[in-house]
């Protein structure tokens, strides 16, 4: 386990997955991240790469071949390499094997870049084409934080407040596919109340969504948390069924299509990175 601190943040991270484990304010002396518990989800912030969501039928095809890759990738579960670290600053890196290749037949290096900056952890996402051809990819964030996060609350007096939406439009999903029917939210001043049952159906897929910054507070007290993200064009938001947490997450991807003809090239949300080209997205959140 590796851990950053500075005079406002303690922040936790494991190799494997380069995942965020811990973010813990010392102001507030709350923990903000959700634990992890397995009764309900046992991940904490999983990277999403080299898709995000599910392929139809669970594999994809590439000039005439047919690969088969687990729901949100492979990167989540490999040990990254540690590249740097510093009392506030971690570089993760992971980059193709003979055990990718099978599965992904692109050479990419992928690095998170953990970096705190007052009350703020920063998450730069950089891929960087390494091999001869187009480097087809999507990649996402998956942070899960605790709902409730402070005692005497419960999870119907938490709210996410959107800095520019007041109303919202979802796809639904059918069996992990994102499906051809949408539904709508009607924000109230901007603000989502939370409630289990939002998530009985799966995760709240966005397209397009116009905030860039979702914060998540409640009704009882002034603690919460800003979380800042950019160019991401999808989001999800989702809890496990009557799980204390809830999960923000930007997507430059999206799980396939229910009509989708599992061409990698075609799928929806697929980022193109010429060779030697490398990509950048961030997200970060503000704890108070």
């Amino acid at each position: 386990m590796i851990t950053l601190e500075n005079d406002y943040l303690k922040v936790s991270l494991n190799a494997k997955g380069a995942e965020l484990q811990g973010l813990y304010s010392k102001e507030t002396e709350i923990e903000y991240l959700w634990n992890a518990n397995p009764k309900y989800w046992a991940k904490h912030s999983p990277v999403l790469f080299p898709i995000v969501g599910s392929l139809k039928d669970d594999h994809f095809k590439y000039k005439g071949k047919s690969y088969e890759l687990p729901r949100h990738g492979f990167a989540r579960d490999h040990v990254f390499e540690i590249e740097k670290t510093s009392s506030a600053e971690a570089v993760f890196t992971l980059t193709q094997s003979d055990e990718t290749l099978k599965v992904y037949p692109f050479h990419f290096k992928l690095k998170l870049i953990y970096k705190l900056i007052d009350r703020k952890l920063n998450l730069t996402y950089e891929v960087i084409n390494t091999g001869n051809e187009t480097l087809l990819f999507s990649i996402g964030a998956h942070p899960a934080f605790a709902v409730p996060n402070t005692p005497n609350t419960n999870y119907e007096d938490y709210y996410l407040a959107f800095n520019t939406d007041e109303r919202l439009t979802y796809w639904k999903l059918e069996d992990g596919l994102v499906a051809n029917e949408t539904g709508n939210i009607e924000l109230d001043g901007h603000k989502l109340n939370l409630k289990h049952e939002l998530f009985y159906n799966d995760a709240l897929v966005f397209k397009n969504m116009q905030s860039s910054c979702i914060s998540l507070l409640n009704n009882k007290n002034d603690y919460g948390l800003h979380f800042h993200f950019e160019d991401f064009p999808f989001f999800g938001i989702w809890a496990a069924k009557d799980a204390p947490f809830i999960c923000l997450e930007p997507w430059c991807g999206v799980a396939d299509g229910v009509n989708h003809d599992h061409q990698l090239q075609r799928k929806e949300g697929i980022t193109s990175l010429a060779p030697g080209k490398n990509w950048e997205r961030f997200w970060e959140v503000e704890c108070f």
